[in-house]
Formats: C-alpha cells, sequence, structure tokens
C-alpha cells in the first residue's frame, strides 16, 4: 500500500441470497485504492453494485469476503467504540435527502446531533457550530429553526453536505448525491463539494451513473458492470483511454461528456 493510500479494497465480495435461496452476486473481486486528497468515481449502470459497494465502505453492509484497509489497518471485523470511530471517519451522503431527515426534527436538531453523540462538544457550542456550517453551505442561519418540509431539495442536501464537512471526516461518500436534483441545482452542489474539498482536503468516492459528470471531478474513475470493475480510467482522459466495451457504451450513452467541464472552474457565489 502506498503511503498516502487512506483505504484499500482487496478482492471484496458481497453475495446476496434472493427468495429461492439463490445466490446473488452484487459485488465481485472487487479492488480499489484512494488516497489521502483523492477523489475517485465508481461509475455504472443502476443495479451493477456501485451502492451497495459504497455501503461496504461505509460499514452500513458486511462483506462476504475479502480485506478493506483503512489507515493500514483491516476493518472487516470492527465492532464497538472501533466501529463508531469509523462512522464518524467514514460519512456518507446519500441519493434523496430528504430521506435523511426525520420531520419533527429541526435542521439545527439534525446537525448537532453527531456532535453531541460522538460527544464532541456541548449542544450550546454543536448549535453555534451548526450556525457556522449553514453559513459555510451558503444558506442562513435562520436555517437552524426551520423543518425538511420548510426546505427544497438542494437545499436539504446542502445541510446534509454541512453536517457530513462538520464532522472532519477522511472521507465522504457521495452516492448518487445530485441526481435526485434538477440540473441547475446539481452543478451548485458539485461546485459546494469541490469549494469545500479545497478547504478540508478530504478524501472522496464518489458514485454516478453519469460519466460526463464523473470525468469532470474525479481523479480517476472505475468502471463498475455487474458487480467487478471493468476498467480504471484517469478522471480528465474517458474517451482517449477508454479500453472496455461496456465503458464505451456508456460513452455512447452521454449526450455530451463536456457538460460539465468547466465545473472545476465555477464557484459558489
Amino acid at each position: 500500500m502506498k503511503q498516502n493510500t487512506i483505504l484499500e479494497l482487496k478482492d471484496v465480495n458481497k453475495h446476496f441470497r434472493d427468495n429461492d435461496g439463490d445466490i446473488f452476486k452484487a459485488v465481485e473481486d472487487v479492488s480499489i485504492t484512494l488516497a489521502k486528497g483523492e477523489c475517485i468515481g465508481i461509475v455504472g449502470e443502476s443495479g451493477c453494485g456501485k451502492s451497495t459497494l459504497a455501503r461496504i465502505i461505509a460499514h452500513l453492509t458486511e462483506v462476504s469476503q475479502g480485506r478493506i484497509i483503512f489507515k493500514g489497518k483491516d476493518i472487516v471485523k470492527l465492532q464497538g467504540d472501533a466501529l463508531k470511530a469509523h462512522y464518524k471517519n467514514v460519512q456518507m451522503i446519500f441519493q434523496s435527502p430528504l430521506d435523511t431527515f426525520s420531520p419533527r426534527m429541526t435542521i439545527g436538531g439534525y446537525l448537532i446531533e453527531p456532535f453531541v453523540n460522538f460527544k464532541l462538544m456541548n449542544k450550546k457550542k454543536a448549535y453555534e457550530y451548526a450556525q457556522e456550517l449553514l453559513d459555510m453551505v451558503g444558506l442562513d442561519k435562520d436555517y437552524i429553526k426551520k423543518y425538511p418540509n420548510e426546505l427544497s431539495g438542494g437545499q436539504l442536501q446542502r445541510v446534509v453536505i454541512a453536517r457530513a464537512i462538520g464532522i472532519k471526516p477522511d472521507i465522504i461518500i457521495c452516492d448518487e448525491c445530485t441526481s435526485a436534483l434538477d440540473v441547475s441545482i446539481q452543478k451548485q452542489i458539485i461546485n459546494l463539494l469541490l469549494a469545500l474539498k479545497e478547504k478540508t482536503d478530504f478524501s472522496n468516492v464518489f458514485i454516478t451513473h453519469d460519466l460526463a459528470l464523473a470525468e469532470s471531478i474525479c481523479d480517476r474513475i472505475y468502471v463498475m458492470y455487474q458487480g467487478e470493475i471493468v476498467e480504471m480510467i484517469e478522471g480528465q482522459n474517458i474517451v482517449e483511454e477508454a479500453k472496455h466495451p461496456y465503458t464505451k457504451i456508456l460513452l455512447s450513452s452521454v449526450f455530451s461528456v463536456k457538460n460539465f467541464e468547466n465545473i472545476g472552474n465555477q464557484r459558489i457565489g
């Protein structure tokens, strides 16, 4: 493992049994690496196993076989305090932000929850920090009193990002975190993630079906097909370097690979 490698998956498998008892191979012999401060993309169509892989990294789904090396230690069998620490170090942003919230909890209550649970600060300091986080993601501090149903999808995703960033994790996993949003809002959220990444230098696993988006923001891209990684490509050279037939099919289905080509140069105003 390279010195700056923060995460390494070695021959990871995840098998499920269906109602008939037959085995379904969701993830098959997957090996990937993630360096400190790097953004890697996991790209593929729905059902290819990329979200299962994301949940495995976040330790929300157990592996059937294989190794997960985080900061030099195998974390496959984490339990107790060590597992709790992993949940702090690896944060996940899901596709639908509304599913993350309890309708009875204010935005402030949602934001302070991890800081209180992990005993990072008391409630008073946590609320003060929550206001700083809202400002960091471009939301007014008064949002702290609002409920989830009072915010748009884009605003909710900003809150989710604020909470994830606030814990100062080593890795943030974005599982189709913009696909449920309008295109214009997608760009805002991506710009926000890029700006925050420059400030905090977290490592990023970006799960998406959109090759154009992945090309614009990822350092490297892993292409996933039927549970397997079929190709790894440098982020800015998809068209030139793509060799696997499945990758070429994905490319041909993209309306314009350059839709997001300038996104890295844009920033939230």
